[in-house]
């Protein structure tokens, strides 16, 4: 049985693809999720154009256009065609730079406002029922538990910092300052900023350096602050798993993902009255428009209370 051999179109687009996804790896300093995800949009866009009889170097912006309203009929969501206008973007500007496109033919692309969804959040006495020893996702296990002192940590630090997932799986011992109860955290792009968290969450950093850490670390640990059970470095799904775990505990809470703690502590901050650049600074935020959506968040919630607590309402 004879093998198939591979389109014009898809043996052109490997060598190229590779070229980009360096380029995203390398100068731009992406996230591996997001390299992926968009070498994957530009790969889709490649055999879009090469079923047309398209090679890279003749795209055009009624190619770019006709590959993007085939991914909407596909019932694509607003928000990835969005991406996948930023990957063409990305792409025929990078592709222009290196002699492969003759002229951008992204610059005009468009892409589709994404319905701004307000987040689910806790609110505080949500968030301190979550955090409470007696929560039942702790009351449940052995409190001297490893495991129990380290998912403690998880949220509590979440929470405390606001700090994303991957950034607090990445934190080593020596990103931890506990003499100013701050931490050090590498963001997207590669941007370092330093975040603040409170007394709560430094005696729950203090036990698990003291008595969880040291019961679980092996010789792959390395540097990393938080381990998994078999000693390596903490994997992000685990991280979710346990935040969810804790939320469903107790049946009064909804269930979130560690970005919720993250919507949650930005929402307080707000509340009380944090400054919205500082909040900024504090969530690594590349612009302020990103966070001013939890103005909003906290705008709704005061319109709730007065709609339940004004006599006038």
């Amino acid at each position: 049985m004879t093998e198939s051999m591979p389109s014009s179109a898809e043996s052109e687009s490997v060598p190229v693809i590779d070229r980009y996804a360096d380029y995203l790896r390398l100068e731009q300093g992406r996230s591996p999720h997001t390299v992926r995800a968009y070498t994957g949009d530009i790969r889709s866009l490649i055999t879009y154009a090469g079923a047309r009889g398209i090679a890279v170097a003749a795209l055009d912006l009624a190619t770019l256009r006709g590959w993007l309203a085939a991914q909407s009929a596909r019932g694509a969501a607003r928000t990835s065609i969005a991406r996948q206008v930023s990957s063409a973007k990305s792409f025929t500007g990078w592709a222009t730079r290196e002699g492969i496109l003759a002229v951008d033919v992204g610059v005009r692309l468009q892409a589709p406002k994404a319905h701004r969804t307000l987040p689910t959040v806790l609110d505080q006495s949500q968030a301190a029922k979550a955090l409470s020893p007696r929560n039942p996702a702790q009351t449940d296990r052995d409190p001297d538990d490893p495991v129990a002192i380290r998912d403690r940590l998880i949220v509590e630090l979440l929470y405390a910092t606001g700090i994303r997932v991957g950034e607090l799986c990445g934190l080593d011992i020596g990103d931890v300052d506990s003499g100013r109860n701050v931490v050090r955290v590498i963001g997207k792009g590669d941007k370092e900023r330093v975040v603040p968290f409170g007394a709560p969450a430094a005696e729950a950093i203090t036990r698990w350096l003291r008595e969880g850490r040291p019961a679980l670390a092996t010789a792959a640990s390395g540097r990393a602050l938080l381990l998994g059970a078999r000693g390596g470095r903490l994997d992000q799904r685990m991280a979710r798993t346990v935040v969810h775990r804790t939320l469903q505990a107790d049946p009064n809470l909804p269930d979130l993902a560690p970005h919720g703690l993250r919507h949650s502590a930005a929402t307080h901050l707000l509340e009380g009255g944090a400054d919205l650049r500082v909040v900024q600074e504090l969530l690594g935020h590349a612009s302020l428009a990103t966070t001013q959506l939890y103005t909003h968040v906290s705008v709704e919630r005061l319109r709730k209370v007065h709609e339940q607590a004004h006599p006038r309402a």
